[in-house]
């Protein structure tokens, strides 16, 4: 009887456990859409001050009229 019932466990615990086995998580995520602008100018301006330093001026611009600027001065 004691057998018997240490098998009952035995099977019951491997039925569980196979059960858990079996899940299935699904996520839904969001498309990602990027939007770049069709056109975009670009300026830039290189200033050499004669002492071993060069500042480098970028601009950019896009057809909705955002801009955005960046400045670095390197020095030798």
């Amino acid at each position: 009887m004691r057998t018997t019932l240490l098998a009952t466990a035995a099977l019951l615990s491997l039925g569980a456990a196979a059960h858990a086995q079996t899940t299935v998580i699904e996520r839904d995520r969001p498309a990602v859409v990027v939007d770049r602008p069709a056109t975009e100018s670009k300026s830039v301006t290189v200033h050499d001050h004669g002492d071993g330093c060069v500042t480098k001026t970028v601009r950019k611009e896009n057809d909705m009229g955002d801009s955005k600027t960046v400045k670095k001065e390197t020095c030798d």
